[in-house]
């Protein structure tokens, strides 16, 4: 599964969206404007956002960013209100794999993000977890969508699960919105956490950031297990053992986007996972570093969202992380385990 026309999913074409639903925004213009200095720093060295916010600024202004964090917000809303009146009713469930769910509300929800987003930016490329690719895959503009991160979650009324939308500026994270589902049935509320690259961190509209732990005895961690039973698989669930020996604890919660956005709130130390998909990724990553933190793949490696292991943490911990993390990593690399950059849509460029 070495790249986008290797996903199970069609590609959407803008034929199959329906007629809009909800109400559209009217168009923004993203052109070059002007630069800005970075207002964006880490406990721990040069961050991946502030890597994003230096190139970003040389073709986006503020303004500009801030217009585009307004649609992905109004976008992640929209998405959020489709999951949220169906979370208390029968679930119509179907498997993508033998423990892979997808719920109509997964497809829903995306079809409901994409109304927003073909409207506001119709010039930008799109990889959803449910559609596939579709748009212009010219553009520097790459929306990473998973309407319902956490799908098996919801299907069983378990509050852990969340709408998580991101946007790549020529591979980098540059704006993103996740809203988390918590309280659980009859009670469900949400909260939104929201950043955009030098633009900082927020939750519910309060700058947040990571914690100042430096002690691994003393951090508590979450991390996440795929479909897959094979090597990596076991290769993690030994990690799960070696750090609940020596933390507070090892926490599994079941959403990739959830899980990194407590480590941004300062309520986690750190999460990790092997192979996780760019739509898993891109919002988490950059709350995490907006947030202060520091984000490289499990091996220790420069990172981006189309890698297939990802380590976020507060960045004070990071290096004792790896200590433990990086030797198993680069170990199964050895052994022949395709550990290169998959779903990245065919044409699309990253910054090098």
């Amino acid at each position: 599964m070495g790249g986008v026309a290797a996903m199970a999913s069609p590609a959407l074409h803008r034929s199959f969206f329906s007629p809009s639903r909800y109400p559209r925004l009217t168009s923004i213009s993203l052109g070059p404007l002007r630069l800005s200095p970075p207002r964006c720093s880490s406990v721990a060295g040069t961050s991946y956002s502030r890597i994003a916010a230096d190139r970003a600024r040389l073709q986006l202004s503020r303004d500009s960013i801030d217009s585009l964090q307004e649609v992905i917000q109004a976008a992640a809303k929209r998405g959020a209100e489709v999951v949220m009146e169906a979370v208390d009713k029968p679930r119509s469930i179907d498997y993508k794999g033998k423990a892979d769910l997808v719920t109509d509300t997964d497809k829903r929800c995306e079809l409901a993000i994409l109304d927003i987003v073909n409207a506001k930016c119709p010039d930008h490329l799109i990889l959803g977890e449910e559609g596939g690719v579709s748009g212009d895959s010219s553009s520097p503009f790459l929306w990473c969508i998973d309407p319902l991160d956490g799908t098996t979650n919801f299907a069983h009324g378990y509050p852990s699960f969340a709408v998580s939308v991101g946007v790549l500026y020529r591979g980098r994270p540059l704006a993103a919105s996740v809203v988390e589902f918590s309280g659980g049935p009859y009670c469900w509320v949400t909260r939104t956490f929201t950043a955009s690259a030098g633009g900082g961190a927020f939750c519910n509209g309060n700058k947040i950031s990571v914690s100042s732990s430096d002690k691994v005895e003393k951090s508590l961690f979450v991390t996440g297990f795929g479909y897959e039973h094979d090597e990596p698989w076991a290769t993690n669930v030994e990690l799960f053992r070696e750090f609940t020996d020596i933390s507070r604890g090892v926490r599994r919660l079941g959403a990739a986007s959830v899980d990194m956005c407590h480590v941004a709130l300062g309520i986690a130390e750190a999460y990790w996972e092997y192979r996780l998909k760019p739509w898993d990724m891109a919002a988490g990553v950059l709350m995490v570093e907006e947030a202060g933190g520091k984000v490289t793949r499990m091996d220790g490696g420069d990172f981006t969202v189309f890698d297939r292991s990802v380590l976020v943490s507060n960045g004070h911990l990071h290096d004792k992380i790896l200590e433990i993390i990086a030797p198993p990593s680069k170990k199964l690399v050895e052994k022949g385990f395709d550990f290169s950059r998959w779903y990245k849509p065919e044409g699309y460029v990253l910054d090098s």
